[in-house]
């Protein structure tokens, strides 16, 4: 049978309905309708049932109006008769009989609860009002548990489950419980779903409050923080601006610096490069291999070279000293300002994708450990003054390099002269050195290919030798062979013939001749191994002469292609 309650979701057998919200309802007239009772509160006193709120925050007043052809509340039920003893409404009362004995229209049905139709008593599977008053006969109480009189039949007092005293049990059948507990049980499984099903509806409520203030409370949030961050977007690159102003400043200062001192520079800057020269000479002949380490003309030449470098360099250090130094705290400056607007720069973009992020962005994830203060943050003042030190920094160092500028008439010093006289008296050495050096290795080269010629023919006869041993070793076992084999004889025929004492004499010879041979094979090596010594002797030197060739003539010479001319020692 249907349920008559007004929830829009299926019920199961909620308390009202089932009548146990209040087991009175059943003892009302036979002339009462059977009306839907509610499971929730709120869809009892809701708008749409008549019942009005006079005041939310504390108690509702509800004014019932029970209409003709509608279903009405059941203005008995618990929970609406306590609403109306809460109400301070006098207009707020039970409907009267009249009311209540109005004729049902043609095509209204009995309205039931889904537990049965109405009736005096309550349904068969709840609790009786006889229940509590079952008589126990003051005989069959008396009796045990067992005896002749043992029928099968149960007699129950109210105190049997709290006792433990059970039934007797015949052959046939065992009872454990009464219809009575049955019928409790049934009474309190009902309650017990329809008291979750309340508290559940109550939780959702709340669940949907918390999550409506939650999303107005981020979505809030989120807004403020999104205009926070375009603000501070703008103070970030209005100071990028500013930095790049001074930028553009500062690198023309320095390279107006660098125009006006231009020869004076490019001398400097020339004088560096046959300095690294002969410094690279030096330190590159001091890697020539062992024996070759002397100290021969190029090597004096190339000492001159470098003290007459070192002079000439002492003049211009004391003329560019101060003016380098200003150029280095140029770029200093311009290096300190280009870190700080790369930050902002970063900082600028940061702050303009998170303006741009929201709830249905790809790039959102979790973040663990996000939501922190890191020790290495700064404040929003020291942001500011960071940056504006650095522009006052860059301004006072720009108008101290415009001072320098004024100031600047250096002379350079004519050098190139003895410089390039003195390079041309180095590589005359090297080459004459190169030439010596080239002699002895050819001759190395001839004594060198003489010892491979008689390594190789000793070689072949240690291989001869080798193979002359191994050949012995055939005669060897066939004599052994035919020794063991005469050994197998039986007793007396087993003797010391002829052909036993020629065999053991074969023997004797072919290890004497294995002996001259292994001897032989030892000389043969040992002179390999001193070919060999002798040969590595050789080809060691000649390695050590070519590398020391290899360093004048493919180092030395070659580094020294690229000394600079006469003009462009003189600054130009």
């Amino acid at each position: 049978m249907a349920c008559n309650c007004s929830s829009i979701k299926p019920c199961i057998p909620c308390v009202a309905c089932s009548g146990m919200g209040g087991l009175s309802t059943f003892k009302r007239n036979e002339n009462f309708r059977v009306s839907s009772a509610l499971d929730e509160f709120d869809d009892v006193c809701g708008p749409e049932r008549g019942f009005k709120l006079k005041d939310p925050s504390r108690s509702r007043d509800c004014k019932i109006h029970v209409e003709e052809t509608v279903r009405e509340p059941d203005p008995y039920h618990p929970k609406v008769m306590s609403m109306l003893r809460e109400s301070k409404d006098s207009s707020l009362k039970p409907p009267s009989s009249a009311v209540l004995q109005r004729p049902l229209p043609e095509d209204y049905g009995i309205q039931t609860n889904p537990l049965g139709l109405p009736a005096e008593k309550p349904q068969c599977y709840l609790p009786q009002e006889n229940d509590d008053h079952v008589i126990v006969p003051s005989a069959q109480a008396q009796m045990m548990q067992i005896g002749p009189w043992a029928t099968g039949r149960v007699d129950w007092s109210p105190l049997g489950g709290l006792t433990g005293t059970r039934p007797v049990v015949d052959s046939y059948s065992i009872t454990r419980f009464s219809t009575n507990e049955w019928r409790r049980r049934n009474y309190d499984t009902l309650k017990a779903a329809n008291d979750a099903i309340a508290k559940s509806i109550v939780v959702e409520n709340s669940a949907k409050n918390s999550i409506m203030r939650s999303y107005e409370v981020t979505e809030h949030n989120q807004s403020d923080n999104s205009k926070r961050l375009q603000n501070r977007a703008r103070d970030i690159d209005d100071w990028k601006q500013c930095l790049e102003r001074a930028i553009r400043a500062m690198t023309d200062e320095i390279c107006t610096l660098e125009e006006q001192r231009r020869r004076l520079k490019q001398a400097m800057n020339v004088l560096q490069m046959p300095e690294s020269i002969v410094t690279e000479c030096i330190e590159t002949r001091t890697r020539r291999p062992d024996n070759e380490i002397v100290r021969d003309e190029p090597e004096e030449e190339l000492i001159k070279e470098k003290a007459l470098i070192s002079e000439i360099r002492l003049l211009f250090i004391k003329t560019l000293s101060e003016i380098e130094a200003q150029l280095r705290e140029n770029r200093t400056n311009k290096d300190r300002m280009e870190f700080d607007w790369s930050d902002k720069k970063d900082a600028h973009e940061n702050d303009s994708r998170n303006c741009q992020l929201g709830n249905k962005s790809l790039a959102i994830m979790f973040k663990a450990g996000a939501t922190r203060f890191p020790a290495d943050q700064s404040t929003e003042i020291y942001w500011e003054q960071y940056t504006v030190d650095n522009l006052n920094s860059a301004e006072y160092c720009r108008k101290k390099s415009i001072h320098l500028r004024s100031t600047l008439d250096s002379i350079l010093m004519n050098s190139a002269r003895d410089l390039r006289t003195q390079a041309d008296n180095c590589d005359k050495a090297l080459h004459n050195r190169i030439i010596c050096m080239d002699e002895i290795r050819q001759r190395l080269e001839n004594e060198l290919r003489t010892c491979l010629r008689r390594l190789a023919d000793t070689e072949i006869q240690i291989e001869k030798l080798q193979v002359a041993i191994r050949n012995m070793d055939y005669p060897m076992k066939v004599s052994q062979t035919r020794l063991d084999n005469r050994h197998q004889r039986p007793r007396v025929e087993n003797c010391r013939d002829e052909s036993q004492f020629a065999l053991i004499g074969e023997v004797k010879s072919i290890n004497d001749s294995i002996s001259i041979l292994n001897e032989e094979l030892k000389n043969s090596q040992e002179m390999k191994k001193q070919l060999m010594i002798e040969r590595g002797n050789l080809e060691r030197e000649i390695m050590l002469k070519r590398r020391t060739i290899n360093i004048d003539r493919e180092r030395i010479q070659l580094i020294r292609t690229s000394f600079p001319s006469t003009t462009a020692l003189t600054g130009y």
